[in-house]
């Protein structure tokens, strides 16, 4: 029987991506109570664009990478993308220094990943977010279109105004996953509660608001404001740092809007947000990189994907922390229930990922 997961419960993906930030770093080299590693173990992890410090996805691969190297008492080597031309010469780069395995942070770097692991076959490779066929590079997936299906389901009840938004970084299958499970919750609630509930800045596939980059700009805070002018009063931003751009966005224009965040607990990792922050769409990254680092210290490296679900805690959504009391707890117990009746396989949730699991 599978087991029914608490929508408090889910705290638990965020407060172990808070345990892995908050612990101090261990002197790598002279820790006696460190695990040992199999030889040949340097652990090393390349950034998409945005870098480790982004509050998401980035950050969450690093810490959980990070806390890996930590208790095997040995040094993680870091590189930073700041434009998509330094993927290549980046894994380049750690290749030439013997690192294995190799953590690849996001969707974009699959292509430089997949050159890497053809022509170093004995090196390992963890990609985030992204698979690729190969024995030398396990893939860690994420099905945040359940996760995003609760969050638009309560988005849609808390509305209004009738009218909720999300926009993302580029057009993706590890972004839209995130706008496609939103909008399917919000009609979900449509359909159960027979409203007219509107999503803006996403119709499907390709089709939607994005701002080209995973970058907090002046396009990104465009595009938030072109949703905000819309009329919604919840808005999804899907793409690293653009969150503080849609922020940026909401206090321009002095109207009471929630945000959705994603990947991470907003309101935990930054908390400038929250007064902002409904709840947050989260992925455990950090839990599943530490994880494929340690096993590929003990040598259990093993190339099967990684697929996060809400059954296995891989994805979830945060707390309401401060809009715990502006939420109607009706509204809390039909979310609780429905993650319960997706994990039982009663309510279908669509994602691109559906073949692979």
């Amino acid at each position: 029987m599978k087991r029914a997961i608490q929508l408090t419960a889910l705290a638990g993906v965020a407060a172990l991506a808070l345990a892995a930030c908050a612990e101090a770093p261990e002197e790598s080299g002279g820790d006696s109570s460190a695990a040992a590693a199999v030889e040949g173990f340097k652990p090393c992890i390349v950034s998409d664009q945005g870098g480790f410090d982004d509050k998401s996805f980035n950050q969450l691969s690093f810490e959980g990478a990070q806390k890996a190297a930590d208790e095997f008492g040995v040094e993680l080597t870091a590189v930073q993308s700041q434009t998509e031309t330094d993927y290549q010469p980046n894994m380049e780069s750690l290749v030439g220094q013997s690192c294995s395995p190799i953590v690849s942070v996001g969707f974009n770097l699959a292509a430089a990943t997949t050159e890497a692991a053809e022509a170093n076959p004995d090196t390992e490779f963890i990609l985030v977010d992204e698979t690729v066929d190969a024995e030398n590079v396990k893939p860690l997936l994420y099905d945040t279109a359940q996760a995003a299906f609760l969050a638009g389901y309560l988005s849609a009840g808390y509305s209004e105004a009738g009218k909720v938004g999300t926009f993302g970084g580029a057009p993706i299958a590890t972004v839209t996953i995130f706008m496609d499970g939103f909008k399917q919750g919000v009609e979900y609630y449509n359909e159960v509660k027979g409203t007219e509930v509107e999503v803006v800045g996403f119709e499907g596939g390709e089709k939607g608001s994005f701002t080209g980059k995973f970058e907090a700009n002046e396009t990104a805070k465009t595009t938030a404001q072109n949703i905000l002018d819309q009329g919604v009063d919840v808005i999804l931003p899907v793409g690293g740092p653009i969150y503080q751009s849609a922020i940026a966005a909401i206090q321009d224009s002095g109207k009471d809007v929630a945000l959705i965040g994603a990947d991470a607990d907003l309101f935990e990792t930054d908390p400038s947000t929250q007064d902002y922050v409904l709840t947050s769409i989260l992925k455990g990254m950090d839990i599943s990189t530490y994880e494929s680092v340690s096993s590929a210290a003990k040598g259990e490296f093993d190339a099967t994907p990684y697929i996060g679900t809400l059954e296995n805690k891989g994805v979830g959504i945060a707390p309401l922390h401060n809009f715990e009391d502006k939420v109607d707890p009706a509204l809390v117990e039909e979310v609780t229930a429905l993650q319960e009746q997706i994990v039982a396989g009663d309510v279908t949730v669509d994602s691109y990922l559906d073949d692979q699991e």
